[in-house]
């Protein structure tokens, strides 16, 4: 690797000489642009406004210009006269746990090796104490003309450093988040924390840009005057018309792609303006329901009633019928005893 910058790290009164290369590259696929007519390249050229000419690089001053639109010249050393201690230094200021640092705030990676022999003590010592405090450092250092902020931490037995962003740099998101009132039902958190589980983990490494393997086909394809590739349409998100049905037909797509088994249990969807018109209906059925039943109780008891009062007089009269019967054979068998008795 190609070094940017040469500097030395500034841990106390340690001094740690460092390179600095850079820990990306941009695999983007670049074009040109071209005269459609003849097939000539279009270049840029810098004119003076003024009187239309090109200018080379030795005839172009920069500076700063105001809201007048006048300019105030800057030259190179002018700014190499400011004051500034971080010019070949990256000087540690604190540790902090990971977590205080905003990812917001994170910019380009760069790997910082030990120059030299003698770096190579103080440079180890360093990595060790990050590894065992469980911190990153935060340091200042100045790249292409103006100081940085910057966080160094361990990636296997390096030290990385990540540009930061300044904190006033990180905009505020305001009138970023729904500005209506939403309403999230625990089905609908459960059936996400159900997806999330079904997506699982993923191995990073295995993940590949697929727009930029499509473009190395066109351009194959084209190079070698074959006809282009045909690609399937990626599957387009579509509107949400039912947030659980959504979630269930994702459960369901995820665990297909994964190879696994099952079914996502059905959830019955309730429309929220059907909810009020169902419990009005529900309860004037019910209380006709209930009237008749108590109607039909109370007649009921009416005819019961009734029966048991006939049945009653049944029996009092059979009753009396039997007393009435045994009188008459009681009086029939006391003239039957005397007639023998006169008779004798």
């Amino acid at each position: 690797m190609r070094s940017i910058w040469n500097g030395a790290i500034s841990f106390g009164l340690v001094s740690i000489p460092i390179k600095l290369v850079n820990a990306t590259e941009n695999h983007s696929i670049s074009f040109r642009q071209f005269h459609i007519a003849d097939g000539g390249r279009i270049r840029y050229r810098k004119v003076c406004e003024l009187d239309e000419q090109e200018v080379s690089s030795a005839e172009i001053g920069k500076g700063y210009e105001e809201a007048d639109g006048s300019i105030i010249p800057i030259t190179d050393a002018d700014l190499a006269a400011l004051p500034l201690p971080t010019a070949k230094t990256i000087e540690i200021v604190a540790f902090v746990p990971a977590t205080t640092i905003d990812p917001l705030q994170m910019d380009t990676a760069y790997y910082l090796s030990a120059s030299g022999v003698p770096a190579a003590k103080p440079y180890v010592l360093l990595r060790e104490a990050l590894k065992r405090s469980e911190k990153v450092a935060v340091a200042k250092f100045a790249l292409r003309g103006r100081e940085r902020l910057g966080m160094l931490r361990v990636v296997g037995d390096v030290i990385a450093m990540h540009g930061l962003l300044w904190p006033d740099e990180i905009r505020a998101p305001e009138g970023v988040a729904p500005d209506t009132e939403v309403t999230v039902r625990d089905a609908e958190l459960d059936m996400a924390d159900a997806l999330m589980d079904t997506l699982g983990s993923v191995d990073i490494d295995s993940l590949h840009d697929d727009y930029r393997e499509a473009v190395e086909e066109l351009i194959a394809a084209k190079a070698e005057g074959e006809p282009v590739p045909e690609r399937e349409p990626a599957a387009g998100g579509g509107k949400v018309l039912d947030l659980m049905a959504a979630l269930e037909n994702s459960v369901r797509a995820a665990k297909e792609a994964r190879g696994e088994g099952g079914e996502v249990a059905e959830v019955t969807h309730l429309k929220p303006q059907e909810k009020p018109a169902k419990k009005a209906a529900a309860k004037k059925p019910a209380e006709k329901t209930a009237t008749a039943s108590t109607a039909g109780t109370k007649s009921t008891g009416k005819k019961g009633a009734a029966k048991k009062t006939s049945a009653s007089k049944d029996d009092a009269k059979t009753g009396t019928g039997k007393r009435t019967a045994k009188k008459t054979d009681t009086a029939a068998t006391k003239k039957s005893a005397s007639g023998k008795r006169a008779s004798a």
